[in-house]
This record gives C-alpha cells, sequence and structure tokens, in this order.
C-alpha cells in the first residue's frame, strides 16, 4: 500500500473526498475501513420522533440501542429496512432499543409515508436541522448504523448496509452482558 494511500485510509475526512483524489482509494475500501471506527460516547442530543414526543439521545444509556441514519430517496436504506424491522423485532423481547433517523433533506411527508405504510415498530424521527448527524460525527452517507452498548458507549458504526449475521451476533452479545459490564 502506498504511503499516500495508507494515509487517506486513516485520515479521509469524506467519501467524496477520498473518491475526488484520483481514485487513490476505492469505495469499498474506504467504507470498510471507516466501519470499524468507533466514535466513544454516545451524544445527548434532542430528538422528536414523529408522534411528536420529545426524547434525548441519552435516554438509551442502560440499554442496548441502535441509531440508524437513513432517506426515504436511499436505496440501500429501502433495500434493508425490512431486515431492521426483523432485527428489532428478534431483539425488543431482550430490551434492544431503536431510533431510525430521517435525514434533513428527507421531505416530512415521505418519511411519515413510509414509517406508516412499512408499519415501523420502532422509534422514527426526522433530523430537521441535521443537529443529531452532526452529532454522532457529521453523518453524511445513508444509511449509517450505530450500536450502543449498555454504557452509552459506541460499540460499532457501519457504513452502508451491514452484515447482518455480524450484526445480530454483537446485538446478542450485548445484550447478554450484565447491565454493570
Amino acid at each position: 500500500m502506498t504511503l499516500t494511500r495508507r494515509r487517506l485510509l486513516q485520515s479521509a475526512p469524506a467519501l467524496p473526498a477520498a473518491i475526488g483524489l484520483a481514485g487513490l482509494v476505492s469505495a469499498p475500501a474506504w467504507l470498510s475501513a471507516c466501519s470499524n471506527q468507533t466514535s466513544s460516547q454516545l451524544p445527548d442530543l434532542p430528538f422528536t420522533q414523529l408522534d411528536g414526543s420529545a426524547h434525548r439521545t441519552t435516554e438509551f444509556k442502560g440499554r442496548v440501542a441502535i441509531v440508524n441514519f437513513w432517506a426515504t430517496s436511499c436505496t440501500t436504506c429501502v433495500k434493508e429496512m425490512p431486515q431492521m424491522v426483523e432485527t428489532h423485532r428478534r431483539f425488543a423481547a431482550q430490551g434492544l432499543e431503536f431510533l431510525a433517523v430521517a435525514m434533513s433533506y428527507d421531505p416530512p411527508a415521505y418519511v411519515m409515508q413510509f414509517a406508516q405504510t412499512r408499519q415501523l415498530p420502532f422509534r422514527v424521527a426526522i433530523d430537521h436541522d441535521g443537529g443529531i448527524a452532526k452529532g454522532f460525527g457529521d453523518v453524511q452517507l445513508t444509511p449509517t448504523t450505530f450500536v450502543i452498548d449498555r454504557r452509552g458507549q459506541i460499540a460499532k458504526r457501519y457504513i452502508g448496509e451491514p452484515d447482518f449475521e455480524a450484526f445480530h451476533a454483537l446485538l446478542a452479545t450485548l445484550l447478554a452482558a450484565p447491565a454493570s459490564a
């Protein structure tokens, strides 16, 4: 691996910038490198669910949670959503929390219709001003999914559709861990 490519993989700020640099890094390589990075702590951010109720992300502390950034215009997001619904159904009884955050550019009417027609069983919020995405490290690519452990630590970040077998294994491990761990 060239020194330039290594530096790019270690510090690429955004996919468009990485692709724009003479194709030194392919999108899959960059996405793979980023999906293993974790940002330590769950940020304390306000969000409003589609039903109008106000909450904070720190309500998830003490629980295992998924925060999934998505958009109705994102084909991968739409494709993965049935598996996200199945993931929620599979682990909800064990205490899994799930928040689907629609990106700020997504028209609210589209988000509402999508959530209703797909009967999404988890919390859905719209990031009207982009503050939630910024709080999670300036999320710009969808889907981006964060797995939060009981201590409020970000255990894993996935950019793109996760390998659901590995995703479920991680969730099972985190849910089986004692709350004080």
